[in-house]
């Protein structure tokens, strides 16, 4: 494999191309890595099978613009992503330290992108190229394209398209989008005029009235309203969520300044040809030899040997960020188009046999959840899953499971696993239980990763998630079929402390309810405020968009330290303050030697 095989990544390997000129400049925070689990690479590959010229310029040098100027000037836009992760969330932990290492840089080294990356390079781009037209999408974009709470600078700020200087956001997945958008570029249609395209924003420098939208429209509060009122930034978050649906969903309005930012409705859901053939495009499915020298790309580790087979997410968990990127709408790719997916992977010379995971945002989603939802949109006022499952809910696994048994049947295919997440209660929901069987049977690893998150009703309530005896039925079932089958399989439980919602009296409950079932979790995650989401907006205002009423929100140091302590009471490290938390929760009656005591008494000596 050479560098030929991959998009160019600079200005002698374009003319080494006999490129004399080329239409995108793509620039992302990630490493070049041409995989389909890369949206850089997707959407370079897309516009490349549209025949159009793409260059990626990876990780370039942000503290000036000399870098994007050496590629050259594109003929018609420069493309901005920050890359596959959120940077601020790439650089720091929930606690606002900064990370070790980076999986998408080259050697794992921490700093290769900017904070915000997509403000900096895109001021950048403009500074390099001051009238070509600047569009900036990806996960980054995508979250930030409202005015949105900022937990890293504690404030909110202004929609994406404002701070970065850019001309359109591109939201969700953005294959469709920049597809019209590069044909009506290369016709010579004004970036001005392009303000009819699904799955993009962008502003208005009048304010225009509701009914002006082609796709009929909706105005949420201001920025200046959100910025300093906290009911009118729930308000706007439940409106910008109601309103994203790629079938009922409306224009959001929302003023700034005196100019007024247009989100439109999101891209129509991809049919199984259409994702097929983004699947199918020449990905070279490797890291760019460029980093050979540099220890490589280590992201590429997990989905190398891995399959995505669908796309969105129904399961809407309000700490989420796939249901404001991607959607509510399941879409998934052919049988054939995995299946010739993983017949390629048996040629790679490190295949040992195993199928990694075939999977995506959630791995058994593999259809629309209901029939309805395909002419009406999704429910405004239902969640398909959540606390109760709807009545509506399409919960067969067949489809799913016949993939399965057709990949574990390719000639020099040992094993094919599951290692994305399973959503454990839409699991136990299948009549027939014969997808659950064949999952203990045949597709776990050793370990089983599912996440239950906590174990009080009124959290996983807030959390979007369902009631804690669904989970103990399924930790039931899993455990009778490992037992059938004779096999020696855990299940890995994600633990989420300080969401909100969640009291110090919760985080005790919790704790009890891990020691009487014996866990001793190693790894627990602090709620992470991250833009965009549900829980976020509840972090940020102390107030439940759903209802608009108030819950309690973990934020100070003390108590936050508690709630994770909690989870982790056998580490003699966090003794002190588990006794702490007992004492201000009058629970000293877990202080003590008898079995369901987290902690024993300090030991006294006599003289």
């Amino acid at each position: 494999m050479t560098v030929y095989d991959f998009l160019p990544v600079s200005r002698e390997d374009m003319r080494n191309r006999d490129w004399y000129y080329y239409d995108f400049l793509l620039i992302t925070g990630d490493a070049y890595v041409d995989h389909p689990s890369f949206g850089a690479a997707v959407i370079g590959r897309v516009l490349e099978a549209k025949g159009y010229r793409v260059a990626i310029l990876p990780q370039p040098d942000y503290t000036n613009e000399n870098e994007i100027k050496e590629m050259g000037r594109p003929r018609y836009a420069v493309l901005i992503t920050a890359g596959n992760l959120d940077s601020m969330v790439a650089h720091y932990t929930a606690a606002k330290k900064p990370r070790s290492d980076d999986y998408y840089t080259p050697g794992k080294i921490a700093g290769k992108r900017p904070d915000r990356a997509v403000t900096v390079y895109s001021k950048l781009a403009r500074s390099a190229f001051p009238d070509l037209p600047i569009i900036i999408g990806g996960l980054e974009a995508s979250l930030r394209r409202f005015a949105h709470y900022d937990y890293w600078d504690d404030k909110v700020h202004p929609p994406i398209l404002f701070t970065a200087n850019a001309d359109i956001v591109v939201y969700g997945m953005g294959e469709t989008a920049i597809i019209e958008i590069a044909k009506r570029l290369s016709e010579k249609e004004d970036i001005k005029n392009l303000t009819d395209i699904r799955g993009t924003g962008y502003i208005s420098d009048a304010l225009p009235a509701d009914e002006t939208s082609s796709f009929g429209a909706v105005t949420c509060y201001s920025f200046e309203e959100v910025a300093k009122d906290r009911y009118a930034y729930a308000c706007a978050a439940f409106t910008q969520h109601e309103e994203h649906d790629p079938v009922r969903g409306k224009a959001i309005i929302q003023p700034f300044g005196g100019k007024a930012l247009i989100i439109n409705p999101p891209a129509k859901t991809l049919s199984t040809k259409e994702l097929d053939e983004i699947y199918d495009l020449p990905y070279t499915r490797e890291v760019h030899p460029m980093y050979e020298e540099q220890g490589g790309v280590s992201a590429i580790d997990e989905v190398r040997f891995s399959i995505i087979h669908n796309r969105g997410c129904f399961g809407n968990c309000n700490f989420c960020a796939l249901a404001f990127h991607q959607g509510r709408v399941v879409a998934s790719r052919s049988h054939e188009s995995v299946i010739a997916e993983a017949e390629k992977m048996t040629h790679h010379p490190e295949f040992k046999g195993y199928i990694h995971d075939v999977g995506g945002p959630t791995a058994n989603f593999r259809r629309p959840s209901c029939k309805k939802q395909q002419g009406a949109g999704m429910c405004k006022t239902k969640s398909c899953l959540g606390a109760s499952p709807c009545e509506n809910l399409d919960t067969d696994h067949t489809d799913y499971l016949q993939l399965l048994r057709k990949l574990k049947a390719i000639k020099g295919i040992k094993k094919v696993f599951i290692r994305s997440g399973i959503r454990f209660d839409y699991l136990l929901l299948d009549k027939s239980g014969e997808f659950f069987a064949q999952l203990v049977k045949d597709h776990i690893s050793g370990q089983l990763k599912v996440a239950p998150e906590h174990c009080v009703d009124t959290v996983l309530g807030y959390m979007g998630k369902p009631k804690n005896e669904i989970y103990e039925q399924f930790k039931e079932k899993y455990a009778k079929l490992n037992k059938r089958y004779e096999k020696d399989q855990y299940l890995v439980a994600y633990l989420l402390s300080s969401h909100p919602g969640s009291t110090l009296n919760d985080a005790i409950r919790l704790a009890e309810y891990l020691n009487k079932q014996g866990w001793q979790p190693e790894q627990v995650q602090d709620f992470y405020p991250t833009p965009g989401t549900i829980s976020t907006c509840m972090y940020y205002t102390g107030l439940d968009p759903r209802t608009m009423k108030p819950i309690h929100v973990p934020k100070t140091k003390k108590e936050k330290t508690m709630g994770r302590a909690l989870l982790q009471w056998k580490n003699p490290k966090n003794r002190s303050i588990i006794e702490a938390a007992l004492k201000e929760a009058g629970r000293e009656d877990l202080i003590g030697f008898k079995k369901h005591c987290l902690i024993r008494p300090k030991k006294t000596f006599f003289t």
